[in-house]
């Protein structure tokens, strides 16, 4: 999901998360596999975090606790690129960059905005553009249209994310304040909208459009709001691994691994049109 949540500060960082240049063994690399990174190589094994509840990027399959969507099977393609196993795991969304930075993945693949302030802690390959949307009850019994709508109402929006900044920053606008929950998800925050605690929330874009076709009882309305890139975070310490997953996307862009992934949940739309590290092309 689009978020901000905050990031603590490492040692040994060499460089600045700007940074989106090839490296002199990335230039030379006949493939992605080149350059998976020794100690890596040797646990054959690339650990990814995501936090399920997004649908179409993260969710479970039914009846199951099997992750699918489109950053597992994003993660999936990029360890077979890289000659790795993938092991995916489900972890609290807030705690996604602080596990990265303790080791306790190697790449977080989960909707995260790349933004200027999380590049003080991680390097991103991005992946997917997208933004927040207004979702509300079908209906739309407010009558809300715009963001200044929702100034005096009641909305829950998902901590540690960047909609809850958009929610956030629109609210130092309002006169009449908004009275803002913050929920776990975009799952809890839907049902305080179907209980009538709140009347609205901001969810990313591709989200609100499969939950509002999935359960026929929302609206999304047309507007996104701080459109942007996102990207697979990768510890800033670790620019070889940053290096070895922008050419695995680089072999999927080009052998249509990536299309197929976002085809297969309807978010093609969504592309970024070739490698981004960083926001910037890859070269």
């Amino acid at each position: 999901m689009l978020a901000i949540s905050a990031v603590t500060g490492g040692c040994g960082r060499s460089s600045s998360g700007d940074d989106a240049g090839k490296s002199t063994a990335a230039a030379q690399a006949k493939t992605a596999k080149d350059l998976v990174p020794e100690a890596l190589r040797k646990t054959g094994v690339l650990r990814v975090a995501t936090s399920e509840g997004y649908p179409p990027m993260e969710m479970y399959k039914k009846g199951t606790q099997e992750l699918t969507g489109v950053d597992p099977d994003l993660a999936a393609a990029i360890a077979e690129k890289l000659g790795l196993k993938v092991s995916v795991t489900n972890a609290a969304f807030d705690g996604l960059i602080p596990g990265l930075q303790g080791d306790r993945w190697d790449l977080v693949l989960s909707s995260l905005s790349d933004t200027e302030q999380r590049r003080a802690a991680v390097n991103f390959v991005d992946y997917f553009n997208a933004g927040g949307a207004i979702m509300v009850k079908k209906g739309n019994p407010e009558g809300i249209k715009t963001l200044d709508d929702l100034c005096g109402k009641a909305v829950v929006l998902a901590k540690g994310s960047s909609n809850l900044a958009i929610g956030e920053k629109q609210n130092e606008k309002c006169a009449d304040k908004m009275k803002i929950t913050q929920s776990e998800d975009a799952p809890t925050g839907l049902l305080s909208i179907d209980s009538g605690r709140t009347v609205a929330t901001i969810v990313d874009s591709p989200v609100a459009a499969m939950y509002v076709k999935e359960t026929g009882k929302y609206e999304v309305l047309s507007e996104q709001y701080d459109a942007g890139p996102w990207g697979i975070a990768i510890d800033k310490r670790e620019e070889d691994l940053r290096d070895a997953v922008a050419k695995a996307m680089e072999e999927l862009m080009a052998d249509g691994g990536y299309k197929a992934v976002l085809d297969k949940y309807g978010v093609t739309a969504n592309a970024v049109p070739e490698v981004l590290v960083n926001t910037k092309p890859w070269k």
